[in-house]
């Protein structure tokens, strides 16, 4: 799944090196925090938050199939690089 989401951000944005998914496991659920270059953020989002809701959707599917369920989180470092915040 991890791969799964970035080949699609790959896709999607300008910096395309810059893509990093991370995994985080929970009990029923793997949450997928997804973060890219500044300037790529709304790429991965896209107008009214369709991009990222078409990707979630891809992820609810596979989490039918697979029994297991995966969210995605996309990650936004803020300007002053204190840290991520979420999307």
């Amino acid at each position: 799944m991890r791969e799964l989401v970035n080949q699609i951000a790959r896709a999607l944005v300008d910096v395309p090196e810059a893509v990093e998914v991370e995994a985080v496991e929970r009990d029923e659920s793997t949450v997928l925090r997804l973060r890219v270059a500044p300037t790529d953020v709304g790429k991965v989002i896209g107008k009214q938050g369709r991009t990222a809701r078409s990707v979630r959707t891809i992820l609810g599917a596979v989490s039918m199939k697979h029994h297991h369920r995966y969210t995605l989180d996309i990650l936004e470092e803020d300007h002053h690089g204190a840290g991520p915040s979420e999307e």
